[in-house]
């Protein structure tokens, strides 16, 4: 089975985890540890920046599914010939702490470019999650008549301060979260869920209709790499859960 046939099967069977490195994360070290923690954790797939150096360390370290991340069509062109299992447009979170945003047809004529670049190449797009829900289901259907193979929600970044607790983790998830259920119920694409995706929101994340979820700053801000793979872990395994309990219903 191909790495990305492995990852299409646990998307098939709603259990897939993609363990986030940034999308302007280049700080190899970094990258390394998050990428190492991935893959000992049985992660489906790692997410990272469009660098040529850092695509080519991290084909050397893991045999999981290598999506790259980034907002040209050019540069997601060129991770695919240096090795990158998938592309995704996206993600916009990180971009908007820069005063970068994306309107609609912005993300629908980026994807349009893409897909002319990497025809055959699995492909993600994110949908903003600063636009309004009607907006993004109209994306949404756009993207799926495109051919887009997966769908990432995401909820937008505030300079607000949340809760303390659980509450707070609970917050940074909710909008991204009401995202995959709306969007869940208007197309039949695969969604993956992220932002303020973590141990505690995860599970809430695939009840809501994802079929994925990408976890980043749960992982990639950590400082040890025990930790690292210890969060790793945790997120496979309430997957692993959730697919079990939906087959159950089944």
């Amino acid at each position: 089975m191909s790495r990305i046939e492995s990852f299409k099967r646990a998307l098939d069977e709603k259990r897939a985890v993609k363990i986030i490195a940034g999308i302007d994360n280049f700080d190899a070290e970094k990258v390394k540890k998050v990428v190492l923690a991935a893959s000992n954790s049985g992660a489906s797939a790692v997410d990272i920046c469009a660098d040529p150096d850092i695509i080519a360390m991290v084909r050397n370290l893991t045999d999981l599914p290598i999506f790259v991340s980034s907002v040209d069509p050019e540069e997601l062109a060129h991770a695919v010939a240096l090795g990158a299992d998938a592309v995704e447009l996206g993600n916009f979170d990180a971009l908007y702490k820069k005063g970068i945003s994306f309107s609609s047809s912005q993300v629908l004529n980026l994807a349009k470019r893409t897909k002319e670049l990497i025809e055959g190449t699995f492909f993600c797009v994110t949908i903003p999650g600063e636009l309004e829900i009607s907006e993004q289901i109209e994306l949404a259907r756009d993207l799926e008549e495109l051919g887009i193979d997966l769908i990432q929600t995401e909820g937008h970044f505030s300079n607000e301060s949340p809760s303390n607790g659980v509450r707070g983790l609970i917050e940074r998830a909710e909008l991204t979260i009401s995202n995959t259920i709306e969007l869940s119920r208007n197309i039949e694409l695969p969604i993956m869920t992220a932002t303020g995706i973590n141990p505690t929101t995860a599970s809430l994340a695939f009840a809501a209709g994802a079929s994925a979820i990408g976890c980043g700053s749960c992982v990639n801000k950590l400082d040890s790499e025990i930790s690292m793979l210890a969060v790793s872990k945790s997120l496979v395994e309430i997957a692993q859960r959730s697919a079990q309990y939906t087959m159950e219903l089944v």
